[in-house]
C-alpha cells in the first residue's frame, strides 16, 4: 500500500499499520520486470540503424538500435547470426525482429534479435556503397590490377549453379563456338550460404594444380533484384576474386546489373552468354583465318618468282637480239678477211715480181759458184781452226797448264796465286800444286781428241 504522508519516518523500518505486503530484493523485483517485458513484449519489430556493432570470440553479436529520439541494445546469438544475409556494419539501417527482454546485470532492457533484414532498398544501395567506398580504396577494383585472359584457354572453370539455365546457355555457346573442357564447381547463387560457397569455389579453382587446373574461371549468375543479387556484393566473394590466381570473368545478371564482384573481377560480361562469347573465339572464324594466312603465305612465296620473272622479262626486251649483237663483229670479220685476202694477193704479186726481177741471179751456174766459193772459206776456217787447237802442240811435247776452274795460265806468276794446277799432256792430265802446296793424286784423264774436219758440204743443186 502505499505511504502515509502524515506517518514519520524511523530510524528502523517498520511494516505500515494493516500491512503484510513483505519486501522485495533487488533479483526479485528484476525477474517481475523481465517477466513482465517478456509476456507483454514476447514478439516485436524494430526499425533502426545499426550502431556500435561488436561481434564477440563467441560468435555472438552485440549491437543496438538508434533512432531520432531514443536506442536500445541488441544481442543475436551465433546460430542466428551465420544465417544472416549480410555483414552487419554501423550505419546501416535495418528492421529486427525478436523479443524484448531485460539484463539485470544493468538494469536494463534489450532485444534479443533472431531475424534483421535491411530496412528497405535503399539502405541496401546505401549499404553497397558504403561497401564499395572501402574496397575501392584498399585498390581491389584498379585497373592495374586487370589481367588479360587467355585467348584459347584449354579448360575453363565455371562457378555457378549445376541446375539453372545458366550453365546451359554457357555450355551451348561455348559447343557453338569452340568446344572446350568446363569444369563446373555446383554452388548456390541466392539465399543464405551462397556468398561463401562462391567465394570458397574461386579460391579452390585458384588451388588446384597439374593438368586439371583452369586457365580461365567464369562466376556467373543469372539475373534478379539486387536482393537476389546481394552475394556478389558480399566482402568475401569479391575479396575471393580480387585473389584470385586465375583470370577471372564475372557474369552476374543482365546488362543493367551490378555488382560489386564486376569490379574485382578482371573483365565483366553483361550476360553468362557474353562471358562464353568472350571466354573462346569462333573455331570456324580461326580456320578461316589460318586458311587466309596460309594463302598469303603461298603468296608471298611465289611473288618474289613472279617479280622476278617479270623484271626478267623486262629486261630480256630491253636485251638487243643476239643477231644485232654479232652484226658488227661479222661485219667486221667479213672486212678483215676481204682485206687480208687482197692482201696476200698483193703480197704474192709483189713476190712474184721480186723473183721475177731476181731469176738471172738465181741461175744454177750462178748458185754453184756461190756454193764452191762458200766451201773453199769453209775448208779454210776449218784449218785455221785446227792449227790453232792449242793441244795439238802437246803431241809435239808441250805442256799446258790451267787453273781449277779450267782457265790456261801463260805466266809463271799467274800460276804461283793458284791453289792447284792442271798439266795437261798428251797422254792425261796431272794435278800438282804450287811450291809448299801438297797436290792430290787424280788418275790422268785422257787426252781429249782433236777435232775433226769438217767434212766437205755437198752440192746445193
Amino acid at each position: 500500500m502505499p505511504f502515509d504522508d502524515d506517518s514519520e519516518a524511523g530510524l528502523v523500518a517498520k511494516d505500515a499499520p494493516g500491512s503484510n505486503a513483505e519486501p522485495l530484493s533487488i533479483t526479485e523485483i528484476s525477474a517481475l520486470l523481465k517477466r513482465t517485458v517478456e509476456e507483454r513484449f514476447g514478439f516485436v519489430r524494430l526499425r533502426g540503424e545499426l550502431s556500435g556493432v561488436k561481434r564477440a570470440a563467441s560468435g555472438h553479436l552485440y549491437c543496438s538500435l538508434k533512432d531520432e529520439g531514443a536506442r536500445i541494445d541488441g544481442v543475436m546469438w551465433k546460430g542466428q547470426v551465420a544465417r544472416l544475409g549480410f555483414q552487419p556494419e554501423d550505419g546501416i539501417e535495418v528492421i529486427a525482429s525478436g523479443k524484448l527482454t531485460t539484463y539485470p546485470g544493468r538494469s536494463n532492457y534489450q532485444i534479443v534479435i533472431e531475424r534483421m533484414e535491411i530496412a528497405g532498398e535503399g539502405a541496401l544501395l546505401a549499404l553497397l556503397a558504403k561497401t564499395k567506398a572501402r574496397l575501392e580504396a584498399e585498390g581491389l577494383f584498379a585497373p592495374e590490377r586487370k589481367r588479360a585472359l587467355p585467348y584459347l584457354p584449354r579448360i575453363i572453370g565455371v562457378v555457378t549453379s549445376p541446375t539453372g539455365a545458366v550453365i546451359r546457355d554457357i555450355l551451348h555457346r561455348l559447343a557453338d563456338r569452340f568446344p572446350s573442357r568446363v569444369l563446373v564447381w555446383p554452388v548456390l547463387v541466392q539465399g543464405q550460404g551462397s556468398a561463401e560457397q562462391v567465394a570458397a569455389a574461386v579460391r579452390g579453382f585458384s588451388q588446384m594444380v597439374g593438368e586439371d587446373r583452369p586457365d580461365l574461371v567464369i562466376v556467373a549468375r543469372g539475373g534478379g533484384s539486387i536482393e537476389d543479387l546481394w552475394s556478389f556484393n558480399e566482402e568475401i566473394v569479391v575479396r575471393a576474386i580480387a585473389e584470385s590466381t586465375i583470370p577471372v570473368i564475372s557474369a552476374v545478371g543482365h546488362e543493367t546489373d551490378t555488382t560489386l564482384a564486376d569490379f574485382a573481377a578482371d573483365w565483366r560480361a553483361p550476360t553468362p552468354t557474353a562471358a562464353a562469347e568472350r571466354a573462346v573465339p569462333v573455331r570456324e572464324e580461326l580456320l578461316g583465318q589460318v586458311g587466309e594466312l596460309g594463302l598469303r603465305l603461298r603468296r608471298a612465296a611465289v611473288r618474289p618468282l613472279a617479280l622476278g620473272k617479270e623484271r626478267l622479262d623486262a629486261r630480256l626486251q630491253r636485251l638487243p637480239r643476239p643477231e644485232a649483237l654479232l652484226t658488227v663483229y661479222a661485219q667486221r670479220l667479213d672486212d678483215q678477211g676481204e682485206r687480208l685476202r687482197r692482201g696476200l694477193a698483193d703480197r704474192v704479186a709483189i713476190a712474184r715480181g721480186a723473183l721475177q726481177s731476181d731469176r738471172a741471179r738465181l741461175s744454177a751456174p750462178l748458185l754453184l759458184s756461190y756454193i764452191g766459193r762458200a766451201r773453199e772459206r769453209l775448208e779454210a776456217v776449218s784449218r785455221l781452226m785446227v792449227s790453232l787447237n792449242p793441244d795439238n802442240v802437246l803431241q809435239r811435247g808441250y805442256v799446258r797448264v790451267t787453273a781449277a776452274d779450267g782457265r790456261t795460265l801463260v805466266s809463271a806468276a799467274l800460276a804461283g796465286k793458284e791453289l792447284s794446277l792442271a798439266l795437261h799432256f798428251r797422254d792425261g792430265k796431272l794435278e800438282v800444286a804450287p811450291q809448299g802446296v801438297r797436290p792430290s793424286r787424280t788418275a790422268p784423264s785422257p787426252r781429249p781428241a782433236a777435232p775433226e774436219p769438217s767434212p766437205v758440204q755437198g752440192k746445193l743443186l
